[in-house]
């Protein structure tokens, strides 16, 4: 019962940070004038479901060879790794579309983690708040 309720609860946080990230891609798309998701709704959905597939896997790696040059800029390169990150999602989904890797990709890279982590706040304090009731 207990094995139940904790695979439950982790499908429940993996589940509202898919929504997170699904609205980090809405918001923005609807900010940055090179990036484009189609399929409504669904499109949303898809495209953040494979970047996380992609930052979890190809991501991990390329944090660890990248980890020095990381430390090197005081993680400034890691807007070049997600910015990457994003255009290997391009390449794999005919839902995303990014202009150019220069400069729609970095902007990208660094409006989706400002908003997605703005999103986490927000959505951590409404669970802990609805808790708390």
């Amino acid at each position: 019962m207990l094995r139940r309720c904790i695979v439950v609860l982790v499908l429940g946080f993996l589940l509202i940070r898919w929504a997170v990230l699904a609205g980090a891609f809405a918001v923005t798309t609807w900010l940055l004038s090179g990036m484009e998701v189609s399929g409504g709704f669904w499109g949303y959905v898809w495209v953040s479901a494979l970047f996380g597939i992609v930052n979890a896997i190809i991501g991990t790696i390329l944090r660890i060879i990248t980890l020095p040059l990381t430390l090197l800029t005081l993680g400034l390169f890691s807007i070049l790794v997600n910015a990457l990150l994003l255009q290997i999602t391009d390449a794999l989904s005919s839902h995303l579309t990014i202009d150019e890797f220069w400069w729609t990709a970095i902007w990208a890279a660094i409006i989706l983690s400002i908003v997605a982590v703005i999103l986490d706040m927000v959505v951590r304090t409404a669970l802990a708040s609805a808790t708390a009731d």
